[in-house]
């Protein structure tokens, strides 16, 4: 079996060197590994970093001329993809690609979309406060418009399998990817398992992009998927 790695990318000069390395390294046994960089129009020296490391590490590479936001990023490496299965890996240290065994365990086991959770476990790190409190708040909106149980729709670890995120034909140009792909997944009847991972979160400071604008585009993305597509 194969994996796609998808790596969107934008601004991140100070973690790309550091999470290439790490998926590099991680171990999937049994799996092949593909990764694909996707530079989003990159502004700092992201890029120059990214074309180093492009030099001694195994990877696809495209980039973007002007930032497009990270759904156009994720479908531009989707376009490149040839794995059996897709998994999206965010280009800060937030998550650590040695979970990746853990959402392949349960491919294996036979599930086609897998989500890791940051609230399965309460001893995982938390955010600030009113990002988690928003976070549980667009995850139980999104249960109660189509009936699932999940815990954590905007985690950045989603691995599905690779035909059926193709066919999703999918819109989101921004951070409303989460919510697009997640609704249209539930509207179709695809189960979506999800397993605990580990999270290190970051702050503004440190590069976080995450704004409470986002929130209220994935209450609406939610909304149009469930009623209007």
């Amino acid at each position: 079996m194969k994996l796609s790695i998808i790596i969107p990318v934008f601004n991140e000069e100070k973690t790309i060197s550091e999470i290439l390395k790490r998926v590099e390294a991680v171990n999937l046994d049994n799996w092949e590994k593909e990764i694909i960089v996707v530079n989003d129009g990159s502004t700092d020296n992201t890029g120059k970093i990214i074309e180093e490391c492009f030099k001694t590490m195994p990877f696809v590479y495209i980039q973007h001329q002007k930032n497009q936001g990270k759904g156009t990023t994720i479908k531009t490496g989707l376009e490149k993809a040839t794995g059996d299965f897709v998994l999206i890996q965010d280009a800060d240290l937030e998550y650590d690609p040695n979970d990746y065994q853990k959402l392949l365990k349960l491919v294996e086991e036979g599930s086609v979309v897998v989500y890791g959770s940051r609230n399965l476990d309460k001893n995982t790190q938390r955010g600030y406060f009113f990002y988690f409190l928003g976070g549980k708040l667009i995850t139980t909106f999104c249960n109660l418009l189509f009936g699932s149980k999940l815990t954590d729709i905007n985690t950045g670890y989603k691995l599905f399998k690779t035909e059926i995120i193709k066919n999703l034909n999918l819109q989101s140009k921004g951070f409303e990817f989460c919510e697009e792909v997640t609704a249209k997944i539930l509207k179709r009847k695809i189960p979506i398992k999800e397993i605990a991972i580990s999270y290190y979160p970051r702050t503004f400071k440190e590069g976080k992009k995450i704004k409470f604008k986002d929130g209220l585009i994935a209450i609406l993305t939610l909304f149009k998927y469930r009623f209007l597509k």
